[in-house]
């Protein structure tokens, strides 16, 4: 069975096919485990996994303040998980059941305790950071050999778009992810909750906008590896998944990912159990094993994306832990800047502002 794919009918007829068994949903995002350990839970647990994928936080969050989404096991953003937490979507963890837990990286507690006081509720899935994901022969091509890389400006000056536009720019569909980079390239706060701060993302945003081939947060990463897009503006390790997609095509594409040197947003993606998960125990399996070092490292060594697991970095393969766009340096760290969720009502200043900027009305 291949996983990840998951969705309406096969996940009608496995639900069938395990109506007499135990059985265990998980709602991620797409291309984002090494299905092998799907598997491998289940001929340890003798659980049938139900694995669905979304890619988008808007997606998600839409389900579980909707009530009533139908899975065990979910995995937002934190600035998402903070505003479920308060929504009251999730229940508290039951440490007990989860002896893994001890595997955990304090120094990623830490920051995800900003978005989940104490660590009470969700687990570290994976971090990472939002930045540049470039085709440097293309780009070099179109902007010449000094051409800003490592910059915002890249992406954000209409000069340079207009002429990065001959190969093609995506970006990522996250309003909470791209305002705040707009924000920072100005010289703004990244994190302002204040609308008026927010609103002069919107000019540098429509600036641009017609540059911008698509906005999508997944599709870039075949078409940045197959040459068919030069810049994409999305999550490291999708970008650095394209750049050695490309590798192994031996299509002549070489990529490269850049954290902004104006600072980049660090992210993190957490596993939590929805309050009304119909198998909260077998949650609690599925998390207890997702845990485990090389597990976590098998997700990792698959995924590209660093992971809040400390117990798992002895298990990575060098191509992983001794890549600073993976692992970055004590310096790059500083640099990195976190948001946290809008208000309500600024939300929908968000919303209508990013809809606005899309659509270019």
């Amino acid at each position: 069975m291949k996983y990840g794919i998951l969705s309406g009918v096969a996940a009608t007829a496995l639900i069938a096919t395990s109506a007499f068994g135990e059985e265990v949903r998980v709602y991620n995002w797409s291309d984002y485990i090494d299905e092998s350990l799907l598997q491998k839970f289940e001929d340890e647990t003798g659980i049938d996994l139900i694995y669905d994928v979304f890619d988008s936080n808007e997606v998600l969050e839409t389900k579980m303040l909707a009530g009533g989404s139908g899975y065990d096991v979910v995995v937002p953003s934190g600035t998402f998980l903070q505003r479920q937490i308060s929504a009251g979507a999730f229940q508290k963890l039951d440490k007990s059941k989860l002896p893994n837990i001890a595997n955990m990286w304090d120094t990623i507690n830490t920051r995800v305790a900003k978005y989940d006081p104490g660590n009470e509720y969700a687990i570290n899935y994976m971090w990472g950071t939002t930045g540049l994901g470039v085709n440097i022969n293309k780009v070099k091509e179109v902007l010449g050999e000094d051409a800003p890389v490592d910059s915002l400006s890249l992406v954000l000056d209409p000069a340079n778009m207009e002429k990065l536009a001959e190969c093609g720019v995506q970006f990522l569909d996250a309003p909470a992810e791209m305002i705040p980079a707009a924000l920072k390239y100005i010289g703004e706060n990244p994190d302002a909750q204040d609308v008026e701060t927010i609103e002069k993302a919107e000019p540098v945003l429509t600036a641009i906008a017609p540059f911008i081939q698509k906005y999508h947060s997944s599709e870039y990463i075949n078409a940045l590896a197959n040459g068919e897009i030069c810049v994409a503006f999305g999550w490291s390790g999708d970008i650095l998944q394209a750049r050695d997609r490309a590798a192994e095509a031996d299509n002549g594409v070489e990529i490269e990912f850049y954290a902004p040197k104006e600072g980049a947003l660090m992210w993190f993606d957490n596993m939590a159990i929805p309050v009304d998960a119909p198998n909260p125990d077998g949650a609690h399996k599925f998390l207890n094993f997702i845990m485990d070092a090389q597990n976590m490292a098998a997700a990792s060594n698959y995924v590209y994306y660093a992971n809040g697991n400390k117990a798992s970095q002895e298990f990575l393969v060098e191509d992983v832990i001794g890549d600073s766009a993976i692992y970055p340096d004590a310096a790059t760290l500083e640099n990195l800047y976190t948001t946290s969720p809008y208000a309500p009502k600024v939300q929908r200043v968000v919303t209508r502002l990013w809809t606005k900027v899309k659509s270019g009305t």
